[in-house]
C-alpha cells in the first residue's frame, strides 16, 4: 500500500530523517521529491525550511491473521497469533495463549471451524498471490500431536488386520485426517485402505490386501 506524507527541514536531510520518524520502522521502499531547497534569508528574514514529498510503501495487513486476532478479542481471549510459510508453500497461522484449547474441540473439529472460516477470510480480503494459498491453523502445536497420534492408530489397527485376518473400521474422520491414516497404511506391507459413508460420517475401512487374502 502506497502512502505519501510531506515534512519539512532545515535541511533536506533534517527534512527526511522528520519523516522517517514520523513513519515509523515497518515500511518499505523509501522515496522522497524535493519540493522546496531551504533558503537562509538576510538575518533570519525571508528564511525558509526545506519541503519534501516522502513516499513509501507500507505492507497490507494479513486479513487472515486480523480475523483471527479479532475473533480471539472477542472471546475475550489472550493470545498471539504468529504467521509462518509452510513446507509446501501453505500460510501457517499459530496461536498461542492462555485459554486457547477451548478452540480446539473434539479431535480438533472446532480447530477445523475455526481454519475453514479463516481460509475465506483470506480468500476474501488478501491479494491475488496470497488469496490462492492454503490457509491452516494451529493451536499450541495441536495438529502435529494429532497427526502422530493417528499414525500410531493406523500401524496398531494394521497389526490388529494382519493378527486377526479382519478388516478394522475406524471411527468418522475428516478428510485431513484420512490422508494421514491411508498414507500411514500405504508405509505396512500386506494392508490396505478405502472409505466408506458420506459426508461428516466418512470412515476408513483397514483391510487385507487381496495378496494376503
Amino acid at each position: 500500500m502506497k502512502k505519501e506524507i510531506t515534512a519539512t527541514g532545515k535541511t533536506v536531510d533534517e527534512a527526511l530523517a522528520s519523516a522517517k520518524q514520523t513513519i515509523g520502522a515497518d515500511v518499505e521502499g523509501i522515496e522522497y521529491e524535493i519540493l522546496e531547497l531551504p533558503k537562509k534569508g538576510l538575518l533570519g528574514i525571508g528564511s525558509a525550511p526545506a519541503v519534501i514529498k516522502v513516499t513509501y510503501t507500507v505492507p497490507d495487513p494479513n486479513p487472515a491473521k486480523v480475523f483471527l486476532e479479532s475473533l480471539l478479542g472477542t472471546l475475550g481471549i489472550n493470545a498471539d497469533v504468529t504467521v509462518s510459510d509452510g513446507e509446501e508453500g501453505e500460510m501457517c497461522l499459530d496461536i498461542e495463549g492462555e485459554g486457547t484449547g477451548m478452540l480446539i474441540g473434539h479431535h480438533g473439529e472446532t480447530l477445523d471451524a475455526l481454519q475453514y472460516l479463516t481460509s475465506l477470510a483470506n480468500t476474501r480480503g488478501a491479494d491475488e498471490e496470497n488469496r490462492k494459498r492454503r490457509v491452516t491453523v494451529d493451536i499450541g502445536g495441536y495438529r502435529e500431536k494429532r497427526a502422530e497420534t493417528l499414525r500410531t492408530l493406523a500401524r496398531r489397527m494394521s497389526a490388529r488386520v494382519l493378527k486377526y485376518k479382519r478388516s478394522v473400521t475406524l471411527e468418522p474422520m475428516n478428510p485431513y485426517e484420512r490422508r494421514i491414516i491411508h498414507s500411514e497404511v500405504q508405509n505396512i506391507e500386506g494392508v490396505t485402505t478405502h472409505s466408506i459413508g458420506t459426508d461428516t460420517d466418512r470412515r476408513i475401512v483397514i483391510s487385507l490386501d487381496r495378496g494376503e487374502q
